[in-house]
């Protein structure tokens, strides 16, 4: 109980209540001895009244008019003359005078306090003035002890009084905010636990009811993350089949490949001369195909192999590049374009890297070709004292804000219908695995160009490793 939200809340509230009353019962028993004093000096006016009206008084009769008064004596000053009204013998000397005529309200505290701490049964003179204005001032003297015990009967009694709102308007509170506020949440908490239980059942999302901003707030978060983490699940569950159906077709694409690659033997054995310059490219093309096949199937089992790095001329493989890539482009207006510098090389794994660039400059040609103008694609490279640098850039029509937001996500980041934006993804981790990135560096509606960047440090990163 005292561990719950409402439970602490209830505590909390008497407690708070109680402090409250507390700093109210100071002014209030100061008022109290105040009106108790005023209430002794207008006894003793009327007392004095009856003296007025005949001058003449049995002691007896006035000694029943002080005690009903509370008093010991009565001096009323009229018409500047000071006048000894009533009185009886005073058991002991007067300890204190007190003036309520020009007393503040911190005085009135102070001495209200002052008496609730002392115990001794003094006698005190009180200094008022008269009620309708019956003269300059009345003055009294009377024992402290029945007002110390006045105050003190008063005191308990807005203590209990002040006990028993606070425990009623904690009670009030308690049920108001377990209706309000522990409910819902303990609505939201239902969600999320019948929601970690089966994140696939759309059930378990849960549907924002709450009048309570904050709590509204909370619900409509809620909802946000489960939909969005569903969404995740369901497309994981998607890769996840999907890699297991790639696997299979790789196999057996990769047996196939393997047939054609021992016809291409007798290809090249050929007397045609177009034949035999273009059997080495069939070659080069089919055990690239084979190898990546059999690096498909090395992903679904286990993870992307690790680059083998060695010296490579990056002009000969943007050159293969560029022959196939304008091959497949066939009778589309684009045109493929190398400005690679004949003597430079690069330490990289050089199918990886073919992978890499043949991704970029497929998705720029196909752009270009979607939007059915002509246009170009055009590599370039260079180096800087710490790395090489690879540029494919192209006249399409640039890419939209959001396939920007998913470029290197796999399904996400294409712009072309129908397209799978797997090509930007595998080349990203390819590159990663060399230590590199690659960056779109520009895009707009004058073309794109995307960056690719080699580290010539020997440290590489394995990508698996890292994930």
């Amino acid at each position: 109980m005292l561990n719950t939200l409402s439970g602490r809340f209830l505590i909390l509230t008497t407690i708070f209540v109680m402090l409250a009353e507390i700093l109210i019962f100071v002014p209030s028993i100061a008022r109290f001895r105040e009106q108790y004093l005023q209430d002794r000096l207008e006894r003793a006016q009327i007392a004095s009244l009856a003296l007025l009206a005949d001058d003449m008084l049995e002691t007896e009769l006035e000694a029943e008019l002080l005690q009903n008064a509370g008093v010991f004596n009565v001096v009323l000053r009229r018409d500047e003359v000071r006048q000894l009204m009533l009185a009886s013998p005073i058991p002991d000397p007067i300890a204190k005078t007190f003036d309520l005529r020009d007393a503040s309200a911190m005085v009135l505290i102070r001495d209200a306090m002052m008496r609730l701490l002392e115990t001794n049964d003094d006698i005190i003179r009180v200094i008022g003035e008269p009620v309708r204005d019956a003269g300059l001032l009345i003055e009294i003297t009377i024992e402290a002890a029945p007002l110390r015990a006045a105050m003190l009967d008063y005191g308990l009694r807005i203590l209990v009084l002040s006990a028993v709102i606070s425990v009623f308007t904690a009670i009030l509170l308690f049920a108001a905010v377990r209706m309000l506020l522990v409910r819902p949440i303990k609505g939201v908490v239902g969600y999320m636990q019948r929601y970690a239980a089966a994140p696939e059942d759309a059930r378990g999302i849960i549907k924002p009811s709450a009048t309570v901003i904050e709590l509204r707030e909370a619900e409509d978060a809620l909802q946000k993350l489960q939909m969005e983490l569903t969404h995740a699940l369901k497309q994981r569950e998607r890769l996840a089949q999907l890699g297991g159906a790639v696997a299979k077709v790789s196999h057996d694409l990769r047996n196939i490949l393997t047939s054609a690659q021992l016809f291409t033997d007798r290809i090249e054995m050929s007397e045609d001369p177009l034949v035999r310059r273009l059997a080495p490219k069939l070659v080069n093309s089919i055990t690239r195909a084979v190898s990546l096949c059999e690096g498909t199937l090395a992903f679904g089992r286990a993870e992307e192999p690790a680059p083998a790095l060695i010296e490579v001329p990056l002009c000969q493989i943007m050159e293969d590049v560029v022959d196939s890539e304008q091959l497949a482009a066939g009778d589309d207006p684009v045109q493929i374009l190398s400005e690679v510098p004949a003597g430079l090389e690069v330490r990289a794994d050089p199918e990886q890297l073919y992978r890499v660039v043949m991704n970029l400059v497929r998705n720029a040609r196909q752009a270009i070709a979607a939007t059915g103008k002509e246009g170009h694609v055009l590599i370039r490279a260079g180096e800087q004292p710490t790395s090489w640098w690879i540029e494919v850039c192209d006249t399409g029509p640039g890419l939209p804000p959001k396939t920007q937001e998913n470029l290197f996500t796999p399904f996400q980041g294409s712009n072309r219908k129908g397209g799978s934006g797997l090509g930007l993804a595998i080349a990203a981790e390819l590159i990663k695995g060399h230590g590199g990135e690659v960056r779109l560096k520009r895009t707009g509606a004058d073309g794109t160009a995307f960056e690719v960047s080699l580290p010539k440090g020997d440290q590489i990163v394995d990508t698996q490793k890292n994930s």
